[in-house]
C-alpha cells in the first residue's frame, strides 16, 4: 500500500495535532488516543508494547503520575459514572504516553496497514509542528531585535527633545544694534 500523501490523509492533521500534548516538557499522544486513530482497542496497543518493551526506553514512552493523568482528564472532562450495564466507565490505570520516537516505533509493533499509515501521518503532524515552532523562535527573535532597535530609538529622541526643552529655558539673548549710532 503506497503511503497516504498530506491530500489523502486517513484524519485531518488538525485532529492529530489536537491530541499531541506538552508534558515533562516533551510533545506526547496518549495511548487512548493513538489507539482510536489506529483503530484498535487501548487494551491491545498496551498488550502489544509490554510485549516489546525493551523496544520503548523511557525517553519513547512513560507512564502518567496521578496528577499528570488528572490534569489530562480534566481537559477533557471523562466521565467515572456508571454506565447502563453496570461498569464503571473511565481507565483503571494511569495512561501510557509516547514521545514523536515512540510513535515511531509503534509501527514495528502494531504490523496492520492502518497503524502504519497513520503513523506516517502523526510524524509528518509531529515534523510540521517543530517547524512552525522553529519559525515561531525565528519570529519571537525578529521582534526582540525591533523592539531593541525601537528602545535605543527612543533613547535618542528623548536627548533630542530634553536639549530641545533645555535650549527653551535659555535666556534670549539680547539684540544690540550694529554699526555706527549717534547719541
Amino acid at each position: 500500500m503506497p503511503s497516504a500523501t498530506p491530500t489523502e490523509a486517513l484524519v485531518p492533521a488538525e485532529l492529530i495535532e489536537r491530541r499531541i500534548y506538552f508534558i515533562r516538557g516533551r510533545k506526547v499522544m496518549v495511548d487512548a488516543d493513538l489507539a482510536g486513530l489506529y483503530q484498535v482497542q487501548t487494551k491491545a496497543l498496551n498488550q502489544a508494547v509490554r510485549r516489546n518493551r525493551e523496544r520503548f526506553p523511557a525517553d519513547f514512552m512513560f507512564q502518567l503520575t496521578e496528577e499528570e493523568a488528572e490534569a489530562l482528564r480534566s481537559q477533557f472532562v471523562t466521565s467515572n459514572a456508571v454506565t447502563s450495564n453496570g461498569s464503571r466507565g473511565g481507565r483503571r490505570y494511569k495512561p501510557f504516553v509516547f514521545t514523536e520516537h515512540g510513535v515511531g516505533m509503534l509501527s514495528s509493533v502494531l504490523n496492520s496497514p492502518r497503524a502504519v499509515q497513520m503513523n506516517i501521518q502523526i510524524i509528518r503532524t509531529f515534523i510540521r509542528m517543530r517547524e512552525m515552532l522553529a519559525a515561531q523562535q525565528d519570529l519571537a527573535a525578529r521582534v526582540d531585535e525591533i523592539e531593541s532597535t525601537q528602545q535605543v530609538h527612543a533613547s535618542v529622541i528623548d536627548s533630542l527633545a530634553e536639549e530641545i526643552q533645555e535650549m527653551k529655558r535659555l535666556p534670549e539673548p539680547s539684540h544690540r544694534r550694529i554699526g555706527f549710532h549717534p547719541n
